[in-house]
């Protein structure tokens, strides 16, 4: 018998009209993100506990999120992709390219490429496959109002796309607050779904979270809402088959004498929750250096890139030698 397929929230059984205004509410407008939802999650919506676990069930039957053999697992990882940077030495660095169904985290300091990397990875994932791209859209929030629409334009333009095509598969949200910025990722899935998104942004992830709780009093706090906004990140991705990209600022660790004294915010929660961790720095002139610093099965290591006008590229010996 084959797996039942259900198209709109309204289609589980046990969503009337009334329920599937209230789940919508909530940020739960996809068959897909009620399959990844919690129970506590769903009983909001005044469903009650156990009607709430029906619906998730009826939701991961949909969609197969079931126990499987390592056998099976390996096929479905498979079904990961991946999605070029621009530079052949950052995507060698990476394993070939950013996966999706993860998280990647970019850290570094001002200037040091983190919003110039995610504009030129909201070209590439527009790409054909062949060329390293996921033939998707992009969705960007911005938290720091570091997009520009012109520089895309010029990205594009060098990479052989129709700019105003390109602009057009890029939904922009630009994020007020930490709770703003919550609100947009909770409500992103039908937007995903409707757009083909396979590449999702948030640049900077921390921003806010750091300007409004400040002092040891609101570290708990703050915490616990940056786990659930990245645990809902990591389901829409797996959901979506797409790649996730999240920017980070960073803090001075002033007890280091020796090494790298500067450390990415987030604490624990973010360490934890970020399968790949790439930290930026700036070389001479255009030149950065990126530094694999964490990944579940890849090496430390580091790869040098530049950063021109035509966005992200490789630099030749001599510019390597002279950095």
């Amino acid at each position: 018998m084959g797996k039942v397929k259900y198209k709109r929230i309204e289609d589980l059984p046990g969503v009337g009209p009334a329920t599937a205004k209230k789940l919508r509410e909530l940020g739960f407008s996809t068959v897909e993100s009620i399959a990844m939802a919690s129970v506590k999650e769903l009983a909001q919506a005044g469903i009650g506990e156990k009607r709430a676990e029906e619906i998730i069930n009826a939701a991961r039957s949909a969609i197969a999120l079931t126990f499987v053999k390592a056998e099976e697992l390996l096929k479905m990882q498979q079904s990961v992709e991946r999605l070029t940077t621009g530079s052949k030495a950052l995507d060698n660095l990476l394993g070939g390219g950013l996966e999706t169904q993860t998280i990647t985290e970019f850290y570094g300091e001002f200037g040091s490429g983190k919003s110039q990397i995610c504009m030129q990875l909201c070209v590439n994932v527009q790409l054909p496959k062949e060329r390293g791209g996921l033939e998707g859209g992009a969705l960007y929030i911005d938290t720091e109002h570091t997009f520009r629409t012109e520089r895309v334009i010029q990205m594009a333009k060098h990479v052989g796309l129709d700019p105003k095509e390109v602009v057009q598969n890029i939904i922009y949200a630009e994020a007020f607050t930490s709770d703003h910025q919550m609100f947009l990722l909770d409500h992103a899935d039908e937007v995903i779904k409707e757009n083909n998104v396979r590449l999702i942004i948030i640049d900077s992830l921390t921003a806010h979270f750091r300007s409004e709780y400040v002092g040891r009093e609101s570290l708990a706090e703050r915490q616990q809402k940056l786990s659930r906004h990245l645990h809902k990140l990591i389901r829409l991705a797996r959901a979506f088959n797409a790649v996730a990209v999240v920017t980070n600022q960073v803090m001075a660790k002033p007890d280091v004498f020796y090494g790298n004294a500067v450390a990415p915010v987030g604490g624990h929660i973010l360490a934890h929750t970020s399968h790949t961790r790439i930290y930026l720095r700036k070389g001479k002139g255009n030149i950065r250096i990126a530094r694999l610093v964490s990944s579940p099965y890849l090496p430390e290591g580091e790869a040098v890139f530049k950063i021109t006008g035509n966005g992200i590229e490789d630099v030749s010996e001599g510019e390597v030698k002279r950095r």
